[in-house]
């Protein structure tokens, strides 16, 4: 292993970039890394094969066993000052360990004759993570995200994916017309559909839509689904919110292959 090296300038190249990709949502796409901020995000990611082009540690807790020999994982490891943590973090209490990685590529194509989940212009960090999280758990393939929607890479969606990224084919930046591509089945939910969830023999694989949280799918990709079946809210709720309707989809699709 190379020596470390050791930061104790704000101002050294490092720490802005690292402080641009904690704070700007697309700073990723500009900069083609992505900062894994935290314990766990790094083991997911070597959980998964993933492998860090370099590691940030700070100070103090590079001379504690447990991030020192998670520092190790990257062939590169920088030592940062402790006062600069803060500097480089999105969270409240910043971590005292992280990981670059490469920006996944532009241009990357989405797969063909998969379980797919295809987000159209969802705007909320949270939500975005979550479903990542839930189509992780439920056998999803991959996750296609239109134009206009939350940044896949940017820290917050990371925080609420909770290492569900490593373990997904994810393409965002498509427009309606490449989603043709995938070849399977397009689904979408709606309460004015005859048929509820549990009602149809759902196809496999297929692909799940879902869209913006307050305006829905667009006509034009609505146009595109196969098939459209309604949640049944037997509590009389207006609405469902976007990633708790997503888990029970993708649930019913799971539960369905595997009976």
């Amino acid at each position: 292993m190379k020596e470390p090296r050791h930061i104790t300038s704000r101002n050294h190249p490092l720490v802005k970039d690292l402080r641009r990709l904690a704070q700007e949502p697309g700073a990723y796409r500009k900069l083609g890394l992505v900062w894994l901020e935290g314990d766990h995000l790094c083991r997911a990611l070597l959980a998964r094969g993933g492998v860090p082009l370099q590691s940030v540690v700070g100070a103090s807790a590079w001379l504690q066993p447990g991030p020192r020999e998670l520092a190790l994982a990257a062939a590169e490891v920088t030592v940062i000052d402790d006062a600069l943590l803060g500097e480089v973090s999105s969270l409240e209490s910043p971590a005292n360990i992280g990981f670059l990685i490469a920006a996944p590529e532009r241009g990357r194509a989405p797969l063909q004759g998969v379980p797919t989940v295809v987000l159209d212009r969802l705007q909320d960090p949270g939500n975005v993570g979550t479903i990542l999280r839930s189509a992780g758990a439920l056998g999803v393939r991959q996750v296609l995200a239109l134009k206009g929607g939350a940044a896949f890479w940017s820290p917050k969606v990371l925080r609420a994916g909770m290492g569900a990224h490593f373990g997904l084919h994810l393409v965002e930046g498509l427009i309606v017309s490449e989603l043709d591509a995938i070849e399977v089945p397009l689904i979408a939910t709606s309460s004015h559909a005859a048929d509820a969830l549990h009602e149809r023999r759902l196809p496999t694989p297929c692909a799940w839509v879902f869209g913006h949280e307050g305006q829905g799918v667009a006509p034009a990709l609505m146009e595109r689904c196969q098939l459209t079946l309604r949640i049944p809210q037997p509590g009389g709720e207006e609405s469902l919110n976007v990633a708790a309707a997503t888990a029970i989809c993708l649930y019913e699709s799971a539960r369905q292959r595997l009976v």
